[in-house]
């Protein structure tokens, strides 16, 4: 289906924002849960552990999809955002900063709850564990989305996390698969594919034609071990392209039975791994709107990657866009 573009790539997430602390070992403990993974929590959750971090926090505009979508942006596409942001300060904010960072903001859907917000708790390994209270994000509904909020773009980018409400998944993906879209879904984390498991299939077989996924996501849905390129291959069975990360051990990226390896770019310190799966999306997702092929665009995405892990948050300095542009 051919279609009118206006935006080569439309974001559909939460836009929250991001809270980032450094913290020991010890504190994750206190908070409870997996390490390395995302939890949701209650306001009063969420409250009381903020109030532990005052004057350590740093605050940034995030949420998976849209910070792959800004980042899309900074390289030159044009690109919009479908998502419910609050009715506080901190949407206003939030909105701000998507509309500098170059986005359209036509597109999202506003609520009666004050605005998303995840906390980052990095630990000295770089190692980053996520707890979110989604506010206003998590209203969002079937009803609010049409095929028409979709008409007018190329592709859509879905985060996994949608996935935790089914039904507002598979509507938001049929709304862009009739619209003409081409889809990639990133799977976000472990728990996603977990909790999502009796669709998933389902959605990467009919509608989905790029998966991105890291080693923890690859495992749980392949069951497979350290084989990183067989994760990739059997991912490649259910959709066009499949794209498995393992930070420094790099990438595999896999179609029509093949599967091609990209080699990671190395950093001496990382500080950050909040949003390095996002930037690492971005790259490849350039590379493959503009005609690149897959090695090219995987190096690309590893490029972003390591630029973010350098600093604390998800988004790349603004005088270092002009070197990865070249």
């Amino acid at each position: 289906m051919s279609i009118n573009v206006s935006y080569l790539c439309i974001g559909v997430g939460a836009p929250i924002m991001d809270s980032i602390a450094q913290v020991p070992e010890s504190f994750l403990q206190k908070v409870g849960g997996a390490k390395g993974g995302m939890e949701y929590l209650e306001a009063p959750q969420m409250e009381g552990i903020l109030l532990e971090l005052i004057g350590q926090l740093t605050e940034v505009p995030g949420g998976s999809s849209a910070n792959t979508v800004q980042a899309l942006s900074q390289l030159g596409l044009p690109v919009t955002f479908l998502g419910k942001i609050g009715n506080d300060s901190t949407a206003q904010t939030y909105m701000q900063h998507f509309k500098q960072a170059g986005g359209d903001t036509s597109k999202f859907k506003k609520g009666d709850l004050p605005h998303a917000r995840c906390l980052s708790l990095v630990t000295p390994d770089s190692e980053r564990t996520m707890r979110t209270h989604l506010g206003a994000a998590v209203t969002l509904s079937p009803t609010e989305i049409t095929v028409d909020d979709f008409k007018g773009c190329r592709h859509a980018h879905l985060e996994g996390y949608l996935l935790f409400n089914p039904d507002l998944a598979q509507h938001i993906i049929k709304c862009a698969h009739e619209a003409g879209c081409t889809i990639s879904l990133d799977l976000a984390s472990f728990e996603v594919v977990h909790a999502s498991k009796a669709i998933l299939k389902d959605l990467l077989t009919n509608y989905v034609d790029i998966i991105f996924a890291n080693e923890d996501e690859a495992k749980a849905f392949t069951g497979k071990e350290s084989d990183y390129a067989a994760m990739a291959l059997e991912l490649s069975t259910l959709c066009d392209i499949a794209a498995v990360k393992v930070g420094k051990k790099g990438s595999f990226i896999a179609q029509n039975g093949k599967v091609i390896s990209i080699a990671p770019q190395n950093v001496e310190t990382p500080l950050d791994t909040t949003g390095a799966g996002d930037a690492w999306a971005a790259g490849f997702l350039y590379g493959w709107l503009t005609g690149l092929d897959l090695e090219k665009s995987g190096a690309l995405g590893s490029r972003l990657g390591a630029e973010v892990v350098q600093v604390l948050g998800p988004k790349i300095p603004a005088e270092r866009w002009s070197l990865l542009k070249t």
